[in-house]
Parts: structure tokens; C-alpha cells; sequence
């Protein structure tokens, strides 16, 4: 392991190890001033956010954008300070630290027996979403997990999360869409972060009126086992309890071939994570380049 790889782990096992012990109200503090130095710092994550809030919200002055990014900043500190702590909360606080509208989407889908897909771009804290899930409605789920590096990072993600009550599967290796199948047709629950997808595979969709790629993965599930697709946005207000919208089903079309009901349904999601996005979009923790005329070289770096 090199260097960096090794400072990496570290820091993060020791956000894991001591931001959990504070109280509350100081973790919150903590985060805000992290937030506030990154922001000033204007490093590469910070020009990007504001980047891509200037594709959510086109008519935005540069004083606006400036307002965005610090809010979105606070918002992204704010996930990190409540991931860490999460293994520590009780399960009351878990239970009362989140307050979807709609549940009865997930709950009648799941009472039927079919599967459901939930389907969630990078809003608010999607972990404690999960964790709500688990705990408040009894309900274990399965989820992909990118490869980190270095393996051990990976390794602390994953222990965190089914710490949480999720069952964790590798993106990489081939084998996780098959497994996700067999827990749907199951009639279980699978939860999937589908903002963003860079490789060759992805599905284009119209996003804020320009061409990004997102997962078929969603998509393809839904139509091979039948599951409900149910897109899910997430948004933080003043109080410290997260909010979220559980949207009505996306239906498979009765006619076209696979890749033409994957990419209609794709679009689907995208205009769903849209209206949640372009409602909330300092709770977006997109720090990365989503557009594709943001990945091409000419463009410049990020």
C-alpha cells in the first residue's frame, strides 16, 4: 500500500473512531467549519459543484453559485459526520432521523411480493436512508459498492454498511447483477445510487437539458424480474431530521426492444432524480464530472 493509500485509510478510520464519540451538537459544528475551510480552499471538488449547480439552476448569478456550493459543502460534511456517527446512533434515532413522504410506494410493493428496486442519485445521506429502512421497517435490502482504494477503505465501507443491516456486493466481478435478480425475484429489496455512470455501458439521458449516462442497471432489473422501480430523492431542511420523496412507480413499456424500454425507463429515473435535484440541489453531493461534454479533454480539467 502506498503512502497516500495508507494516510487515506487513516483518516478515515479516524473520522470513524472519534467523530462517532462527540456529541451531536459538536460533530455538526465540526463538519460546518470543515465545510467552510474546503469551500474557501476552492479546490477542484468545489469548482466542479458549482459547475454542476450552474447546470441545476441556469439562470444563477455567480454570487448565487458561490451561495450553492457553500450550502452544498455544508451538506456533503454534514453526510460524512452523520455516516460516521450512524454506528452509534440507537436504533430510536435511526427510527426518528428520517421522514420519507409516500413510503406506502415501498411497503405495498413489498407486501405484494414482486420485488422493488429503489433507485437513489447522490442526495442528502442515502445511507441513513438505508439504515432507516432496516430498522424502522424491519426490513434487510441489498446494495453495490464501488471498489475503493486502497482495499482497505473498501473493506471499512463495507463493514459500515452492513453494520447497518445491508448486504454489500462489489461492483466489480460481474456476478453482483445476478445476484441482485435472484433477491428480487425473491421478492426482496434492492437499493441502488444511479446518478452516475461513466463507462461504455451507460444509458444517455436528457439531464438539465444536456446528455449525461446513467446506470441501466435499475432499468434492467425491473424488466428481467418484474420488480417495482421506485425512484427515491432525499433533501435536509433546518431540523435534524433528513426528508425524502418516494416517487410512483416507473413502469416497463409494453412494446420496443430491451435496450429501448432501458432507455425510456432510464429517462424516467433521470427526470424523477431531476425534480429532486432542482428542489434541493445543495443537498447533491456531485463532485465529480457527470455531463459528457464535461468529459471531453478539450474541455478542460475539472
Amino acid at each position: 500500500m502506498s503512502t497516500a493509500d495508507r494516510l487515506t485509510d487513516s483518516l478515515y478510520g479516524l473520522g470513524w473512531s472519534t467523530v462517532k464519540k462527540l456529541p451531536e451538537p459538536a460533530a455538526v459544528r465540526l463538519g460546518r467549519t470543515i465545510a467552510d475551510l474546503a469551500w474557501k480552499k476552492r479546490g477542484k471538488g468545489v469548482r466542479r459543484l458549482e459547475s454542476n449547480f450552474a447546470r441545476v439552476v441556469p439562470d444563477a448569478t455567480p454570487e448565487r453559485l458561490a451561495e450553492l456550493s457553500r450550502a452544498g459543502m455544508r451538506s456533503y460534511l454534514r453526510y460524512w459526520m452523520e455516516s460516521f456517527r450512524l454506528p452509534a446512533w440507537s436504533a430510536e434515532r435511526v427510527r426518528t432521523g428520517f421522514d420519507p413522504k409516500d413510503i406506502h410506494f415501498l411497503t405495498d410493493g413489498l407486501a405484494s411480493g414482486r420485488g422493488v428496486v429503489l433507485a437513489l442519485p447522490h442526495l442528502a445521506n442515502w445511507d441513513l436512508a438505508g439504515a432507516w429502512v432496516t430498522t424502522k421497517l424491519g426490513t434487510p435490502f441489498t446494495t453495490v459498492a464501488e471498489r475503493l482504494k486502497p482495499e482497505t477503505l473498501y473493506d471499512r465501507f463495507v463493514a459500515y454498511r452492513e453494520g447497518l443491516g445491508m448486504e454489500v456486493l462489489p461492483h466489480s466481478g460481474g456476478s453482483a447483477f445476478g445476484t441482485l435478480a435472484r433477491r428480487l425475484r425473491d421478492g426482496g429489496l434492492v437499493c441502488l445510487v444511479a446518478d452516475r455512470d461513466l463507462s461504455a455501458s451507460g444509458v444517455e439521458v436528457d439531464f438539465f437539458g444536456e446528455t449525461a449516462r446513467m446506470p441501466a442497471g435499475p432499468a434492467l432489473l425491473a424488466q428481467q424480474t418484474g420488480a417495482l422501480l421506485l425512484p427515491v430523492t432525499l433533501w435536509y431542511d433546518d431540523s435534524p431530521v433528513m426528508k425524502g420523496q418516494v416517487h410512483p412507480p416507473i413502469e416497463v413499456p409494453e412494446s420496443g426492444t430491451r435496450a429501448e424500454k432501458t432507455s425510456v425507463m432510464t429517462q424516467a429515473l433521470a427526470n424523477a432524480f431531476a425534480t429532486g435535484i432542482a428542489d434541493h440541489p445543495e443537498d447533491w453531493h456531485m463532485l465529480q464530472r457527470l455531463w459528457l461534454a464535461d468529459l471531453d479533454p478539450a474541455k478542460g480539467p475539472s
